[in-house]
């Protein structure tokens, strides 16, 4: 067998991870821009926060299913590259491109007539209901832009390629700032102020842009072709098999938001608005973090396929310190700046009372979800979509809706929600750990 040497070396981790890191968060900063801008509107700032709040989570749930497009296309193209054979592979991306965008309308189909019982699900009612189904209205159009995004985003992961990526988020976030800004408050005597409104167009047409630049950079600086061609390539079935996986993965992970977003509007208005805040910046940090799992996805399947199991642990040794030290260093900066931070998005007391409650949480949480988060990447660069299905079943159905209802009974409220999320970061991340040494360390041992 040949030997194929493959760089893990920290600077090139860095190298994959930080512009992986920047690509991340475009999503996260898209809707935490919009709260932050929507959080401090003179009319109705908190309704329209809870709004945004309760949009972005229905949204996020949607991304996650249809957009595991990314991990899928990224195992399989990164495995394929580390086997030197990539010129057998060129026209699977665009087949996945076309049904994952395709998906994306058809969703958009599907949940536009039902907007109001979708968000009546969720327990909002009065105004916060008015607002939600207005600015996903809006919001949802650029829905199959962002898959169409994300799916090229995974081509350019498999790749080993993140710095495209980076570039196009950079613009889109830069433009969706600009536009918030302009739209929601308007421009005196030229822009009368759209409010929530403007928040939604701001993000649409960000999304629009971002595809736009995706596409051209996809054609402009790679071999790969968008165009659609028959037969369906050999690798398309296990593609498919992986994304069923990863679906029922996903609709796990949204059990989890959506009981957590709907025990969060039962408790009201401003409860709601406090957790808005909260999971936005819990987000962030998995955003953050997703860029060294985002690294450890792309280096694991090139290693998987040049049969580098040796190299493959030193890999996820490294991954792990660097994903504690970065969990670490998120809690600390939040702790220095943990009044201030809540002040970007509201300045009603009340909902700062209540936010600054369960943050401390949310900041503890973050070595935790990082160690997690990177075995997730790790896992899905492997193609080991099944067992990551089965491992967040069991957290989501056995340890935090267990833990969540118990902690309600007993009044805990928001903090019931984020002691249960804390709960099923830790069942998630150790039995990942577990598995994957126990496949990995005695195949390295043999070569």
């Amino acid at each position: 067998m040949r030997l194929v040497k493959i760089n893990i070396s920290f600077k090139h981790i860095n190298k994959l991870a930080i512009p992986a890191l920047i690509s991340g968060v475009s999503e996260p900063v898209l809707s935490l821009t919009d709260a932050a801008i929507v959080g401090k509107m003179s009319v109705n700032s908190v309704e329209s926060l809870a709004a945004v709040g309760l949009v972005t989570t229905f949204l996020s749930m949607l991304i996650w299913v249809l957009g595991q497009t990314r991990s899928a296309i990224s195992s399989i193209i990164s495995q394929y590259v580390g086997a030197n054979l990539l010129h057998t592979i060129k026209n699977l991306p665009a087949q996945a491109i076309f049904i994952i965008t395709g998906l994306g309308v058809l969703i958009v189909m599907l949940t536009y007539p039902f907007t109001k019982p979708i968000f009546k699900l969720y327990n909002a009612t009065g105004l916060v209901l008015d607002y939600s189904v207005l600015y996903y209205k809006i919001r949802v159009l650029g829905f199959p832009f962002t898959l169409f995004t994300i799916a090229i985003f995974g081509v350019f992961r498999g790749l080993q390629n993140t710095f495209y990526p980076m570039i196009v988020a950079i613009i889109g976030t830069a433009v969706n700032i600009i536009l918030d800004v302009i739209l929601v408050y308007g421009i005196n005597g030229f822009i009368e102020p759209m409010n929530i409104e403007g928040a939604a167009y701001a993000s649409v047409i960000a999304q629009i842009i971002m595809a736009i630049f995706s596409a051209y950079l996809l054609l402009k600086k790679t071999e790969i072709t968008l165009k659609f061609t028959w037969p369906l390539h050999k690798e398309f079935k296990r593609f498919i098999l992986m994304i069923v996986n990863l679906f029922v993965r996903t609709i796990a992970l949204n059990v989890t938001l959506y009981f957590a977003s709907r025990f969060a509007t039962g408790y009201g208005a401003a409860y709601i608005a406090a957790y808005t805040i909260a999971i936005s910046l819990w987000f962030l940090g998995a955003f953050i973090i997703d860029g060294y799992a985002g690294a450890g996805n792309i280096l694991s399947g090139k290693l998987l396929g040049a049969k580098a199991y040796k190299t493959l642990i030193q890999l996820s040794n490294k991954l792990i310190k660097y994903g504690i030290l970065i969990g670490l260093f998120l809690g600390v900066m939040g702790a220095l700046f943990y009044y201030p931070l809540g002040l970007i998005f509201t300045k009603e007391p009340e909902v700062l009372e209540k936010f600054y409650n369960i943050f401390w949480l949310v900041l503890a949480m973050q070595p935790i979800c990082a160690v997690a988060f990177i075995f997730d990447g790790i896992f899905k660069g492997l193609g080991k979509m099944q067992y990551l299905r089965n491992v967040l079943l069991f957290s989501t159905f056995a340890i935090f809706l267990p833990i969540l209802f118990i902690l309600d009974h007993y009044e805990y409220k928001l903090k019931a929600i984020f002691i249960a999320m804390a709960f099923w970061m830790i069942a998630r991340g150790i039995p990942l750990i577990i598995k994957f040494r126990k496949i990995f360390i005695p195949l390295s041992q043999k070569t």
